[in-house]
């Protein structure tokens, strides 16, 4: 199973606010296979506790600590919200990637998204881009897939 693929992209989603835009990406991460039902809850709880919102369009919500038993394996899902969505930040999200790490490669995987929105125009190239592929083009440079 690889961390990103198509099937965990979601190119034009749309949510009424940040916990349901927090949803759609968990039950991506179900979907694929990488985490029960069950996290979604804990994915959440985390934004109750320290906004997930990164700035710059960006979300990257994850469960709490106590999620562990909820994940199956390593993964990512992606979705995108055109219309974007409120998360309490200085501007919308407009990209929301949903995060599930087995063991204890929870930092490393955020590390490397966060070293992908380094570039100025990360954003920009993931709204603009043409199909899921497109996206994991992006994202291949700096998640294993």
């Amino acid at each position: 199973m690889t961390i990103l693929s198509e099937n965990k992209i979601m190119m034009n989603a749309a949510a009424k606010d940040k916990y349901e835009a927090i949803a759609i990406a968990g039950q991506l991460l179900v979907e694929g296979g990488h985490v029960t039902k069950d996290y979604i809850p804990k994915m959440l709880e985390r934004e109750e506790v320290v906004s997930t919102y990164m700035g710059g369009g960006l979300a990257i919500p994850h469960g709490t600590k106590d999620a562990k038993p909820y994940i199956n394996s390593t993964g990512l899902s992606i979705a995108r919200f055109p219309e974007g969505v409120d998360f309490g930040g200085d501007e919308p999200a407009f990209v929301v990637i949903g995060i599930a790490a087995a063991g204890e490669e929870h930092m490393e995987v955020l590390t490397n998204v966060a070293m992908i929105f380094t570039e100025d125009d990360a954003i920009e190239r993931i709204m603009n881009a043409a199909s899921p592929l497109d996206i994991i083009g992006i994202f291949e440079g700096g998640v294993q897939v």
